[in-house]
């Protein structure tokens, strides 16, 4: 039997989302070996995030079974008004089971997605929604340049080919230290990055004064929730190694899949970047902090160890 009258009844107003939803997955299973710093990364994802992006927006963190430090420090987050949608998974659903759950349960009209190791520089946001408004039939906006595959841009090399209001440049157009810092941020070595940054070359697009590369990629980038939402349920059977199936649908589906002209977001990986005083810019290269990890970093000694800690995890948290 009911006891008095619900007074929430009394309210004559309930909030609203904002526009924007900036939705960030995170998986931190514990806090020491590869994942020593990562409590440090995602804070600075999270803040960067924040810091100067142009537009307004509200914060969804989607935590897929990390640790119970973690998960503490994100309800700390979110009780200070940080964080205003969060969600906290008993287990890793893996990326494609993460994916189906945040562009669901986004309330904005427009979703922008980011790994827990983005670091954001100003404007991020602003620079992505104005490609992904002022273009057509955007499906997904990165906030950085890159060389991807150019397998999953034909359509938006199509488009680009076919509009008389596009005009396409062809070679290398990335500075070679925008290059470098991202592809060094994946664990590459720099004579390998040299390599392809000679045998590889950039596209680029402008359309009505606004400049784009071609691609984008999963681990960042900024859509509409309807067009998301008409590639759920997205399905993959293991919680990494199948992210470019949503890439993929993208460009198949015939959307466009572009890139800011600047590096306005950067891979940290697992290590917090230290500041080089040689850049200018708000994103900097990752640096070797000892000696001890320049060793480490020797192909010869890396590739071994790596195995060995592959080897470790799977023992210790695979079903």
């Amino acid at each position: 039997m009911r006891i008095g009258q619900n007074p929430v009844k009394n309210l004559q107003t309930a909030t609203k989302p904002k526009r924007i939803t900036v939705t960030v997955l995170n998986h931190i299973p514990f806090l020491n070996g590869f994942y020593a710093e990562m409590q440090d990364v995602l804070n600075l994802c999270l803040e960067s995030a924040r810091k100067d992006a142009g537009l307004d927006f509200d914060l969804m963190v989607f935590d897929n079974g990390s640790c119970r430090e973690v998960q503490e420090s994100l309800l700390d987050r979110q009780k200070n008004g940080e964080i205003q949608y969060l969600f906290i998974s008993e287990k890793n659903l893996g990326k494609g089971g993460a994916w189906n759950i945040i562009f669901n349960a986004a309330p904005g009209e427009i979703i922008s997605f980011a790994d827990n190791d983005v670091l954001f520089s100003p404007d991020w946001l602003k620079r992505s929604v104005e490609i992904l408004e002022n273009y057509p039939r955007v499906g997904m906006v990165t906030a950085r340049p890159f060389r991807t595959n150019p397998d999953y841009y034909t359509s938006t090399l199509r488009w680009a080919g076919n509009d008389s209001d596009a005009y396409l440049e062809q070679g290398t157009l990335l500075a070679w230290n925008t290059f470098l810092d991202f592809n060094l941020s994946l664990g590459a070595e720099e004579e390998e990055i040299r390599k392809k940054y000679q045998t590889t070359e950039d596209i680029r697009v402008t359309y009505h004064n606004i400049p784009a590369y071609l691609g984008s990629s999963h681990w960042q980038f900024t859509s509409y929730k309807k067009v998301l939402n008409e590639f759920l349920p997205i399905q993959m059977d293991k919680p990494m190694g199948e992210v470019k199936k949503l890439d993929q649908m993208v460009n198949e589906a015939g959307y466009l899949r572009l890139m800011v002209a600047d590096p306005l977001a950067m891979n940290m990986s697992n290590s917090v970047p230290i500041k080089d005083p040689e850049e200018k810019g708000g994103i900097t290269r990752q640096s070797r902090r000892n000696t001890g990890k320049v060793i480490a970093n020797l192909a010869f000694i890396r590739k071994p160890l790596l195995k060995l800690y592959d080897r470790i995890f799977r023992l210790y948290y695979e079903n």
